[in-house]
């Protein structure tokens, strides 16, 4: 029986590679902070005409009140590593899609430009009609309306942090992983989480201990939830139409009150 340690390792076509090598950019990134444990990369490349990603095995236990609690932290101390502006050194992606991280000073702008103009453009492509995607890039011109009161800092994100991607070891330390790096509203990290649900209550619990969050937040999170709703619209087709012509309309109905 070999002692060689297990290995996680991802395999997907060739043309898949940038997307390896982009998660490889920003699992470092995070490491980097020192915030929240990651695996770490044992290599990734072409091999056999196919892209693969190995990365150090996690044997993963779920989260429970007492990890929860400690991922809350974790998150809240990684928020807590900023950047100069709001995007990141290059693009990446989020899931499958490309995701635009171009530099910009102002948030509002930022998140228009970079986050719902392109997945709005998509989805006009991917049938979505287009009498909704106006609807939607007059929302996205309007922005600014959301940040009167507000000024977010340039958080380091994961980006995509639904429950798939995040976990605890045996020992209770929690881990996240699948990363979709940029500087942004550290809002959209917790907006995410809600989203889909299975994190434990502990976790935001101990998140809003560690660093509350503005009051404003539950006004910004279906604008933040939004854009995954569109990709997920862009990635799997119509059964996220409804969700996303709901929260389109109820944003823009915000901007009206």
């Amino acid at each position: 029986m070999s002692d060689a340690p297990r290995q996680f390792i991802k395999t997907a076509e060739a043309t898949a590679l940038p997307r390896f090598e982009a998660e490889v950019a920003g699992l470092a990134t995070l490491r980097a902070s020192g915030a929240v444990r990651v695996p770490e990369v044992l290599a990734c490349g072409l091999e056999g005409g196919q892209a693969r990603l190995i990365l150090e095995y996690f044997d993963l236990c779920g989260l429970n009140r007492s990890s929860g609690a400690a991922l809350g932290r974790a998150l809240a101390a990684l928020h807590r590593t900023l950047g100069n502006e709001f995007g990141a050194a290059g693009d990446n992606f989020i899931g499958a899609t490309p995701q635009i991280n171009t530099p910009h000073r102002n948030w509002a702008r930022f998140f228009a430009d970079c986050r719902l103009m392109p997945q709005l453009d998509w989805a006009l492509e991917n049938s979505m009609e287009r009498a909704l995607v106006d609807r939607g890039r007059d929302l996205a011109e309007r922005l600014s309306a959301f940040f009167v009161d507000y000024t977010p800092a340039p958080s380091l994100l994961h980006g995509d942090l639904w429950s798939g991607n995040a976990d605890a070891l045996a020992d209770g330390t929690p881990v996240i992983f699948d990363p979709a790096v940029y500087y942004g509203d550290r809002e959209t990290d917790l907006a995410m989480a809600e989203l889909f649900g299975g994190f434990p209550e502990s976790f935001f619990a101990a998140y809003r201990e560690a660093w509350p969050l503005d009051a404003g937040f539950e006004t910004r999170k279906p604008l933040y939830n939004l854009y995954h709703i569109l990709n997920h619209f862009n990635l799997f087709g119509p059964s996220y139409l409804g969700q996303t012509k709901r929260m389109i309309e109820k944003l823009l109905g915000e901007l009206r009150g």
